[in-house]
């Protein structure tokens, strides 16, 4: 079926009981929408193993507080890749903001960029450059990789002309997760949502439902090439002078080979538990990821689970430089548009500052030294 945004009238941040959590605003999210579009949005590969685990994994690791220290004020400034955010989060790629709020990316935008943290805008956008460069937001560009190499490059030109300050390359979709909510729902795109950097040739299959089949994945299943290579990589790092992000890493050799070809950063990733169902939580290979590249002139980032401020400060403190949040971002949009948005970065930056201080952290260098342990329970190894 063709979804439907909405099934009840969206609820304000001020509707209700006051939200206390970022985590909270996930009930918001999904009273405000159709139950195809939450199940879209929340679902995962196949069994949901990788989904459930990612959540697991964080909440397995321990962080050992410091005390006696000035923690008076806490500085949450970074510097991701080359943009300077007012905290180490940016707001990770996430397709058709319109699906969720009639105003989409750019209500997302206008919020990232009144928090002063950087927007990722996603190659199945549903909103264009120009109106996104016109939000004040600092932009990056995700990319999937095309089958069509001049389609490709046309992007990429399209993302610097609106002044993207990095390029994100999605390395982890050769084609789409079996994601089986939306096969059993027949997922497909109201007639409104389109991919707005993507009109005409496949574009169109998106909007076609079929018996059992996730019209999006058929549209991706077009556009994507599943043969990319290292090769495909370097030839695009010679092609474009913006900051190269290879998203999607997991294994410590993969990062190595991305900084060997000048990729600015790494995202230690399982694209959310949407891609292969058992792949590893990013929490638990991002150690050894952040130890590979030691010494290296390539960040490392992080996203697959992060739902609050203390989950930040545990990726600090296992070696990333910042995270990417997805679906929190978008549980605001869903339930209050841009002031949504706005709230679940305002608890975020809070929730962030109160754990550094509890830490006895008063910046990120000192989060960057806190040691970790493993709580009590069920654990994921790490490779």
């Amino acid at each position: 079926m063709s979804a439907s945004v909405r099934s009840v009238p969206p609820a304000g941040p001020a509707a209700g009981r006051p939200v206390l959590s970022v985590a909270e605003y996930a009930d918001r999210a999904r009273a405000a929408l159709a139950p195809e579009v939450w199940e879209w949005l929340e679902g995962g590969a196949e069994r949901e193993l990788t989904l459930a685990a990612n959540r697991a994994a964080f909440d397995r690791v321990g962080l050992v507080p410091r005390v006696l220290t000035d923690v008076s004020t806490r500085d949450t400034a970074a510097t991701l890749v080359r943009s300077r955010a007012a905290l180490p989060v940016a707001v990770a790629p996430v397709a058709y903001h319109r699906l969720f709020h009639p105003e989409g990316e750019l209500a997302s935008a206008r919020a990232c960029a009144a928090a002063g943290v950087p927007f990722t805008v996603g190659t199945l956008s549903s909103v264009g450059f120009e109106e996104l460069a016109g939000t004040g937001a600092t932009l990056w560009f995700q990319l999937y990789w095309l089958r069509d190499r001049g389609r490709l490059l046309d992007l990429v030109r399209a993302a610097e002309e609106a002044g993207s300050e990095a390029l994100v390359v999605t390395a982890d979709v050769p084609y789409m997760g079996r994601r089986l909510r939306d096969a059993r729902n027949a997922f497909a795109l109201p007639a409104d949502v389109r991919a707005a950097l993507l009109e005409g040739g496949a574009a169109g299959r998106a909007h076609e439902s079929t018996t059992a089949v996730s019209a999006v994945a058929a549209h991706t299943a077009e556009l994507l090439s599943p043969g990319v290579t290292w090769a495909d990589l370097e030839w695009l790092r010679g092609e474009t002078e913006l900051p190269l992000v290879v998203k999607g890493v997991l294994d410590p050799a993969d990062a190595r080979r991305a900084a060997g070809i000048g990729a600015a950063a790494v995202v230690v990733s399982n694209h959310g538990g949407r891609q292969l169902d058992r792949a590893v939580p990013a929490v638990t290979v991002l150690p050894a990821v952040a130890e590979a590249l030691a010494g290296e002139d390539c960040q490392v980032l992080m996203d697959s689970g992060v739902r609050g401020g203390s989950d930040v400060l545990t990726a600090l403190a296992l070696g990333a430089s910042g995270v990417l949040l997805g679906r929190p971002l978008i549980w605001g949009l869903a339930a209050g548009g841009e002031a949504g948005c706005t709230e679940v970065l305002d608890l975020l930056a809070a929730e962030l500052r109160h754990a550094l201080g509890l830490a006895g952290c008063a910046d990120l260098r000192a989060a960057a030294e806190l040691r970790t342990t493993t709580l009590p329970g069920t654990t994921w190894s790490t490779p």
